[in-house]
This record gives C-alpha cells, structure tokens and sequence, in this order.
C-alpha cells in the first residue's frame, strides 16, 4: 500500500539477541480497530458522497433563486463532485507526505469552509467557487483516505470491508435528501447550507479515527529503534552489564560522574549564554532545521509520487488498466444523472405527488446499500471471480439508463430506479478490482487515477444533461448518449483482457519453440 511513514509505523521489541527482523502480523488487521476504520469510512461516504447525492434539492432551489439556464446550474453541482474525485492523483501526494490522518482532517476543515461559504452565495458563479472548488477539493481530501484505510487494515474479507463501508454512500444519500429537504423547507436554502456545514466539521473526527497501522517486530530478534525510549533501555541494560563485572565496576562510575558533571557545566554555560544573548539565533536554527525536514519530506513523496506515474514501472503501461480508466471516464456520469436530474424529469411527468411520499433517489439508495454488500459477499466467494460479478452489474446498470427514459409512471421508473441501485453497488468492488490489476503497493495511486477518471466524468455528465435539455427539452437524450458511451467503456474493459491472454499465449509458444 502507498502510504506515508505516519500511516505506517513500527512497534520494536526489547531483546537483544541477533538475528532478522520478521514482521509479526498486527492484531488490528482484519479484527480490532480495523472495524474503527471501516465506522469512519462508512461515515464519511454518509457526509460526502452521501450529500452530493442529494444535490438535486440544492439544484432546484438554485435553478429558482438564480434564474439561469439548467445546463449552468448543474455545473455547481458537478463540479463537486467532479472535483471530488478528480483531485485523487494529488491527494496521493499529501498521504505520501502528512499521512491519511491529517489530509482527511485538513479536507474536513475545506468542505466544511465551503459549505459555509456558500450560504452566502450571490450568483451561480460565486458557487462554482466556494461550493464546487472548495467544498470539493476538501471532500477528495477525505474521500481517498478513507477508501485507502480500509485497503491496508484488510486482508481478508476486503471485498466485504469496502461494502460495508461505502454503503454509506447509500445511507447518506438516503438521508441527507430527507434532510436537505427538510432544511430547506423550515430554514431556506442558505441556512440549510450554513447547518450542512456544521454538520461536516464530523469529517474532521472520522479522520482523527484513522489511527496508522503499526507493525509488530518480533522480540526474538534486535532491532534498532529511532525512538528515545529505546536508546534509555539500551544505555541501561550496557550499564548494568558492566556494573556486574567486578574488575570494571569502579572506572563506569567515575566516567558517569564526570560525564553528569560535564553535561551540568555544559547546561549551566549554556543557562549563562542565553541570559546574556538573545534566543533568537536558536528559535532560527529549530525554524531552519523545521523547514529542511519539510522540505526532505516533501521531495522524498513527491519523487514517489512522481516514479509511480510517470516512471519506467509506470501504472499506464498495464494495458488493462488503461482500459479500466476509459472505462471510468464514462461510467460515472450514467450513475450521476439521475441524481441531479430525476428531480425535474418526475415533475415534467406530474408524478410529484407520489415522489413526495418516497423519492425516487431515495429508492435508488437505499437499494445502493443492499447491492453493495451482496455484491461484496458474493465477490468473497472463491469459486466466483470478482471481474465477472464487477462486469454483469456493469451490464445491468447500462441496461437501466437505456431503458430509464421509456418509464413514465412511478411504478417503473421506481422498479428501474431499484435496479440502479442494486447494479450500481459494484463501486465496492472497484478498490479490489484496482488492487487486482495493480497490486497493493500501487493501490492508493492507482485508485486515485480511477475516481479521477470517475470526476471528469461527473464533472461533464450533468452540465451536458441540461444542455441537452435546453436543446430539445427533453432529458431522453441525455440517458441514450450516456448509456452508449458507458456501453464504449464496458467494451474496451471486455477487448483488453481478451488481447492480453492472447499476447501472453503467443510469447509462451515463442518461448517454448526457441
């Protein structure tokens, strides 16, 4: 796993007998605060990608209080998300250099200050700054480390981890619709923002939770340790070995001694010097010795950084994993239309009535929690394939945005809004798909290229959906020309492992006549 010295350390133990180092497997992996992480991914995916979710209340309210064209409005609301996910690649920078504890916390302190920001918005223009710039660079700050956490606590059973905490998304969007909703009915738009951003500061807490994963050394074996408790136990045990020998006993003493007096002078000249100088010249010398550690830090993540993407071992020289990312350039969108839009196509239909009582958005998310978990105990099974599974839920969402546009009453758009949501739980296995094609140690720049991918998809979908709309005002066209693309995206994942299995076919029969 990519991950900074903070998000993983190193527990030493105390004997002194040489040998190697093994590592000795941690107790909180798959068991322990393992379950702490997937409650705080679980929650964040309530607080992030929950609440974009429910964006379609804040698009209706703006398209009022502003005025402008629907294709304009809908940047707020993609831009977010897009952003979200499309910061991923740079997050990996801050992770490498601050640890995923303080660039989550950090990123709740953003979104936070971004919703808060907005409530005081003017124009549309004003939001794609403060909500759709702001609150989305915070939220891609939180959102990959939790998705990261999870990946290194989990071993076994990983598939179910991640499903069970990005069913959050789920519950968030469930949730923050009734509240969104409520907020802006008793309070009004601008104060449901102002509370929304309260509630966000929890995104802080949810990062204080991903405490680093220790490794344990085992005690068999000598480990030297940079910490200052061990070099006390190491000086102790030296000094008690030489106490024991009688011929050496006395001559240890005397050098203590001298040395305590030594160090006693040292501290009282030193006392002397700093009342007759001024301190600034040590202030600057810990200021100076502060920065260059900072800046040893960064050049060391950012060359790491840096070799993972472009270098010779680059993650786009895997030709499946390139196909993967075409892919998610187009799949996202199909999946964020009907949030934002499926609002005004229920009242183009008149069927506001019935969408009031249980909101359509509101069915595929709470069908989005079950499918995500299914879809993750299904993928744990090891006579089934987790590609295969990742690849009929893919077929079957593609299905419904095709069909979505032909439902004009509330029992079949609910019946394919419920089928979205059940298809749409493959996200869970898209970390395990990722870290299958790539492998572990490239897992955390790997994903951040795919919700990359993902954002730029989000970022143009919905804007493009009311552009179509203001064209022909109607969203069907919207749903055909997503559809098909995400249709182009689920043929090059088909083509590229098929092409690879041949290559790898024709360079062993190469092999096998030389």
């Amino acid at each position: 796993m990519y991950a900074s010295r903070e998000d993983i350390e190193y527990d030493f133990g105390d004997d002194s007998k040489a040998g190697n180092k093994p590592i000795k497997p941690n107790p909180n992996i798959d068991g322990g605060w393992a379950w702490m992480i997937v409650l705080s991914s679980f929650l964040v995916h309530i607080l992030i990608m929950g609440s974009q979710m429910a964006l379609g209340i804040l698009n209706m309210e703006w398209l009022e209080e502003f005025n402008q064209s629907r294709g304009l409005t809908a940047w707020v609301s993609s831009l977010s998300m897009g952003i979200t996910l499309i910061v991923g690649p740079f997050i990996g920078l801050f992770i490498s250099m601050c640890g995923c504890r303080k660039t989550a916390i950090i990123g709740g302190i953003l979104n936070a200050l971004g919703w808060i920001l907005s409530a005081y918005a003017s124009n549309v223009h004003y939001l794609f700054l403060t909500f759709g710039v702001t609150a989305g660079v915070g939220s891609g700050m939180v959102y990959l480390p939790a998705v990261v956490m999870v990946g290194q606590y989990f071993q076994k059973r990983r598939a179910l981890a991640q499903g069970l905490s990005t069913t959050g998304t789920g519950f968030g969007a469930f949730l923050m619709t009734a509240l969104l909703k409520y907020l802006c009915t008793e309070f009004g738009w601008r104060n449901a923002m102002f509370i929304q951003g309260a509630i966000s500061l929890n995104l802080c807490v949810c990062g204080a939770l991903m405490r680093p994963l220790f490794h344990i050394i085992s005690e068999k074996h000598v480990v030297r340790s940079n910490s200052e408790d061990n070099q006390a136990k190491a000086l102790s045990r030296s000094a008690e070995t030489i106490k024991s020998n009688g011929v050496l006993h006395e001559e240890p003493e005397k050098r203590e001694e001298a040395t305590n007096e030594e160090m006693h002078d040292s501290v009282q000249h030193i006392e002397i010097g700093g009342k007759s100088r001024s301190g600034r010249s040590i202030y600057g010398l810990c200021i100076l010795k502060t920065v260059s550690q900072l800046m040893v830090t960064v050049r060391k993540g950012f060359s790491i950084w840096y070799s993972s993407y472009f270098g010779a071992a680059s993650l786009f020289t895997n030709r499946v994993f390139v196909a993967f990312i075409i892919w998610a350039l187009f799949a996202y969108s199909s999946f964020v239309i009907p949030f934002i839009h499926l609002p005004e196509i229920v009242k183009q239909y008149n069927l506001s009535s019935q969408n009031n009582v249980f909101p359509l958005t509101s069915i595929i998310a709470i069908v989005h929690i079950f499918g995500k978990v299914i879809l993750g105990i299904i993928s744990d099974f090891p006579c089934i394939s987790t590609w295969n599974v990742f690849l009929m839920a893919n077929f079957t969402l593609v299905t419904c945005i095709l069909t979505l546009p032909l439902m004009q009453t509330y029992v079949t758009l609910a019946v394919v809004c419920a089928l979205i949501g059940f298809s749409s739980g493959y996200f869970s296995l898209m970390p395990v798909v990722t870290e299958d094609l790539v492998g572990t140690k490239h897992l955390a720049n790997a994903y951040g290229i795919i919700i990359c991918a993902n954002g730029i998809s989000a970022l143009l979908g919905p804007p493009f959906a009311g552009w179509i709309y203001d064209m022909t005002h109607k969203y069907d066209f919207s749903f055909y020309i997503s559809g098909l693309l995400y249709m182009v995206g689920i043929v090059f994942l088909l083509i590229q492992p098929c092409i690879q299995k041949k290559q790898l076919r024709e360079t062993s029969t190469e092999e096998a006549q030389v």
